[in-house]
């Protein structure tokens, strides 16, 4: 492998700040200084990249992707445009033009339309042409679908119209059997990640999502020329030696848990987050509880007791508060130390107060959160208030999270929001609750060294750009750099740049563009001018 000096430029490192040069030796990084000393380099290598005043930091880790439904996203299945029942008629109808059999879209979110009725059955089943249709909500936990749709999957017995729920899950799972697993989508979507800096991937896998084939085809993709790929695989266990062949059934070291997506609820937007309170928007109604606490005390610990990770999906309060108490009844059988030693994890967890937090803190629970759901759906006219009132001042409290001591991850949930690091970094900084925002810095560490650390990944250079490190990084455009930090009350770090804290892009307006992403020293996306010989 090719020895390549990059200068002229900035590189993200906490072991020299102001490098503004760095040389790959192969798969590792060998050297970090200033231009002077890049300049004695320049005869040893085998090429010279001119960076031409951009940024290389180290790349970016998604701690929570669905890779083939991106993937279909980005061929153009997507309905996120709609903003009103006739617009979403006019997608569908795009859809029909290119579907042979069904209608198969997804995204779309009538949460912030003038007018949130959606199209009678009558209309789209026109739209789509008479074919079945199955339409996701952007979060993918309800959808629509027609007659004709439950019928062609012998689920004539459910009504149509939108469905959610075991409904739900039932046409997902017909659907999985009826379509072929499609690797193509899945490579789409990770070529995407490489284009925006992006090394490494966490796909949440489960029963009720793709399915096993799908994860089997995503995981026999052997192509060093894209994003490492590692899976979650939610499927419920209550024995311990089941969980140990579950997890032996797949290509060793790749799948790192039971869980990811394993539901404890649903969602607000489709109002099957499990809540302590009624919904505001439908009084009566608190969602819907998919596991109860003994089933996940008994999945605890079949998982912990052969040193597996465990993980859920719980966004409502009163869904954390039935976990919490699983963890409480697993504590009782097999001991707080042991469930501590396995790193388990929540995912999203988006309604914790002061006390939930320390008992995750006293389990040693890792939490992994999407900021940019705040920038979707918070603020005094967002979903988050529709569904929840006053209680929604209080979520996605990441700087809590973090003050804490709450082990903390973040990534975009793809497709759910779009992938792109810099716009969690963002989001992060710009929370609509200002107690809740974290700095620039934070929300980087979030999603590239401790997205590591929460991996289990034992090299401790992992996510760094120091000398002996793997050659992961991305280089990036960048007009100014800057220390930015919110809120200094979480701040351990000068923000002045003269005491040598690395700096990052100022986000406010623009976004980094991604130049080249580069994964242990094998280059997986590129934009650079050809690089000169040395």
């Amino acid at each position: 492998m090719a020895k390549t000096l990059y200068r002229n430029g900035s590189i993200y490192s906490a072991a020299d700040p102001f490098a503004t040069a760095m040389v790959v030796d192969g798969d590792t990084i060998s050297w970090l200084g200033g231009e002077d000393a890049a300049e004695r380099h320049a005869s040893a290598v085998d090429e010279v990249v001119d960076l031409n005043g951009g940024l290389i930091t180290p790349a970016f880790v998604e701690s929570h992707t669905h890779l083939a439904a991106l993937g279909r996203t980005l061929s153009g299945a997507d309905l996120g445009a709609a903003t009103s029942a006739s617009s979403l008629l006019s997608l569908v109808a795009e859809q029909a033009q290119k579907s042979t059999k069904l209608v198969l879209a997804q995204g779309w979110d009538n949460s912030n339309w003038a007018d949130q009725q959606l199209p009678a059955e009558t209309d789209l089943t026109s739209a789509a042409e008479g074919r079945g249709y199955y339409l996701a909500r952007r979060d993918v936990h309800s959808a629509l679908v027609n007659r004709e749709l439950l019928d062609l999957l012998d689920l004539g017995h459910l009504a149509a119209g939108i469905i959610s729920g075991a409904d739900h899950d039932a046409v997902r799972e017909a659907l999985t059997n009826t379509q072929k697993a499609e690797q193509e989508y899945q490579r789409l979507a990770l070529e995407h990640y490489a284009s925006r800096g992006f090394a490494s991937v966490v796909e949440m896998a489960a029963p009720h999502i793709e399915g096993r084939e799908a994860l089997e085809q995503l995981l026999a993709i052997d192509n060093p020329e894209l994003p490492q790929v590692h899976a979650y695989w939610g499927e419920l266990v209550s024995d311990a030696d089941i969980a140990q062949e579950l997890v032996a059934s797949f290509p060793t070291g790749k799948v790192l848990g039971l869980g990811g997506d394993l539901r404890v609820d649903g969602s607000l937007g489709s109002h099957t987050a499990y809540l302590r309170e009624d919904y505001s928007d439908q009084p009566g109604e608190r969602g819907t509880l998919y596991l109860k606490r003994d089933e996940i005390a008994a999945h605890l610990v079949a998982c912990s007791s052969r040193e597996i990770q465990a993980s859920f999906h719980v966004i409502g309060d009163g869904a954390l508060d039935e976990v919490l108490a699983g963890f409480d009844l697993a504590a009782e059988q097999i001991g707080a130390a042991k469930l501590q030693m396995c790193r388990h994890r929540l995912e999203h967890v988006e309604m914790v107060d002061e006390d939930s937090r320390a008992r995750l803190l006293q389990y040693a629970i890792m939490v992994s959160m999407q900021p940019v759901f705040d920038q979707a759906w918070g603020g005094s006219n967002g979903m988050y208030a529709q569904r929840l009132g006053e209680r929604a001042a209080s979520m996605n409290n990441l700087s809590a999270m973090l003050s804490a001591g709450v082990p903390m991850v973040l990534g975009s949930d793809a497709p759910v929001t779009e992938v792109d690091g810099w716009q969690v970094v963002r989001a992060g900084m710009n929370m609509t609750n200002a107690e809740a925002r974290i700095s620039a810095r934070a929300a980087f560490l979030a999603q590239t060294r401790s997205t590591y650390r929460a991996m289990g990944e034992m090299n401790p250079f992992a996510g760094q750009l120091v000398i002996g490190a793997p050659a992961t990084f991305a280089v990036w455009t960048a007009s100014e750099l800057a220390v930015q930090t919110p809120d200094v009350r979480i701040s351990s770090w000068s923000t002045d740049a003269r005491a040598g804290t690395p700096m990052l892009p100022v986000v406010d307006e623009e976004i980094p563009q991604c130049l080249r992403t580069v994964r242990v020293g094998i280059t997986l996306f590129n934009t650079l001018e050809p690089s000169e010989s040395a």
